[in-house]
């Protein structure tokens, strides 16, 4: 039976330096991530789809005997019918030597994770056929190739892109993907052995954070608080172990809430999130921010000196905190608008609140 080690170099971050498009295959042009379901079948009309349940979502697959690609192909669908993910695996292994397009974009990434895919009865590493995972990516989306044997000799086991948000669950870290890489060796159907770092968070509570990512963060699309709303609370629901994701999850669920208005409900989840985890300046910050939409200023200020108090350094914090002093002690608000100068100079994102903070310490110093 099929096992997969997983050995050597630990997960590094994401490499950007090559798009996904750096490859002659045309794997990655069957479909485009976030994509409608609807177009989806235009143009997949005269193949056969098999549709299968994949958490909340569904996933349509495509056998290597009837695709473009020569490989079984899996394309993953969001609650809303957006395509998050594809998948391309090659049981048999592909051999890469007439695509110097992908082999250059291969030689040019760090290995991301290196695997041993073995039979589970074998002796010693000695016969373990040796795999790695590269990554790569766009401003929004991640592709992974897998490959077997030697890095001048190697053949493609598997690829696959998705969006950011989703590309968690297709992860070596997460058993459902490697039971599908174990199934895409020699060894059909077999067991998985993980080593090491496994992520163990539910499955369907990861997927519905990404749910709520997407439409949070508009990935496809204009964002849709009430989409990401929803999503939040059934992550929250299904249960996650990790205190840090649980907090997040809040977090998350109280922006989007606050995005529909409904501030108290706000504030009660990102109080949530702080009683999960309660060093968060971030969270803190947005606290603030809802407290002062709630018109309790004291709160409010509150919120944003206990976040600076944890990150001195956090710009939009410690703008926030001086617009909070404004009403109450002008010379601490100009004292923290020129700290947020001097922290907020030359980051972009800080253009518009960095020329107001320039503009509300000449005023407030006439005075």
């Amino acid at each position: 039976m099929s096992a997969l080690l997983a050995g050597g170099c630990a997960e590094e971050s994401l490499h950007r330096e090559l798009p996904p498009a750096a490859s002659d295959l045309i794997l990655m042009k069957s479909a485009q991530i976030c994509e409608q379901q609807a177009e989806f079948l235009k143009a997949h009309r005269t193949v056969p789809i098999q549709k299968v349940p994949w958490g909340g979502g569904e996933e349509w697959r495509i056998p290597a005997a009837k695709s473009a690609t020569g490989s079984d192909e899996s394309y993953f669908f969001n609650e809303e019918g957006l395509l998050v993910g594809a998948l391309f695996t090659f049981p048999s292994g592909l051999d890469l030597n007439p695509y110097p397009v992908l082999r250059q974009t291969l030689a040019a990434l760090k290995p991301a994770v290196e695997f041993y895919m073995s039979l589970a009865q074998a002796p010693s590493r000695a016969n373990l056929d040796f795999s790695t995972l590269y990554r790569t990516g766009d401003e929004k989306s991640t592709t992974q190739y897998i490959t077997m044997g030697p890095r001048d000799a190697s053949s493609l086991l598997m690829a696959s892109v998705a969006i950011d948000t989703y590309e968690s669950l297709l992860s070596p870290y997460r058993k459902e993907f490697l039971v599908r890489v174990a199934a895409s060796s020699k060894g059909k159907g077999g067991k998985v052995d993980v080593r090491g770092a496994e992520d163990k968070e539910p499955f369907a509570s990861l997927q519905q954070f990404a749910r709520g990512e997407t439409a949070q963060l508009s990935y496809c699309g204009p964002g849709d608080p009430v989409v990401a709303a929803t999503a939040y609370g059934k992550a929250i629901a299904g249960g996650f172990t990790d205190k840090a994701m649980l907090s997040e999850a809040h977090h998350k669920l109280g922006l989007a809430l606050k995005r529909q208005g409904q501030l108290e409900k706000a504030r009660d989840a990102m109080q949530q999130s702080l009683s999960v985890y309660p060093s968060r300046p971030d969270v803190l910050n947005n606290l603030g921010d809802v407290y002062r939409a709630l018109g309790d200023q004291k709160k409010a200020l509150d919120a944003f000196q206990r976040s600076v108090t944890l990150r001195p350094n956090y710009p939009i914090a410690r703008f926030n905190l001086a617009q909070a002093y404004e009403a109450i002690n002008v010379r601490r608000a100009v004292t923290e608008y020129e700290t947020y100068l001097a922290l907020g100079e030359g980051i972009p994102e800080e253009e518009e609140r960095f020329a107001h903070a320039k503009k509300r310490v000449e005023a407030l110093t006439k005075h």
